[in-house]
């Protein structure tokens, strides 16, 4: 099992920008998939991003232009730089990767 943790978590004002990274227990160089979800409260987890090895990155609608996603494989994270945050960015965010491994969440607030 892998073994996932966020962090760059906080909180911004509107149309301020945050990085997370995820680093993983293993080279991430060997996972296929690696991705982002996010939850704000009373709604469901939901994709934000993700990026195959070797392959191109897929984004939500709500965060497409605003949001990238990328693997640092000298660093062993995935990241995700947040652009233009809007409150409705409000959620805990996940790394995901293949095998259906989580980390536990950061939260990110967006709020003046």
């Amino acid at each position: 099992q892998v073994q996932l943790v966020e962090s760059g978590g906080g909180l911004v004002q509107p149309g301020g920008s945050l990085r997370l990274s995820c680093s993983a227990s293993v080279r991430i160089f060997s996972l296929y998939l690696m991705g982002w979800y996010r939850q704000a409260p009373g709604k469901q987890r939901e994709l934000v991003a993700e990026l195959p090895r070797g392959g191109n990155p897929n984004y939500s609608d709500s965060v497409a232009g605003r949001f990238t996603i990328s693997r640092d494989n000298a660093k062993n994270t995935l990241d995700l730089q947040m652009n233009d945050l809007k409150p409705e960015d409000t959620a805990v965010y996940y790394c995901k990767c293949s095998g259906d491994n989580w980390g536990r969440g950061t939260q990110v607030t967006v709020s003046s």
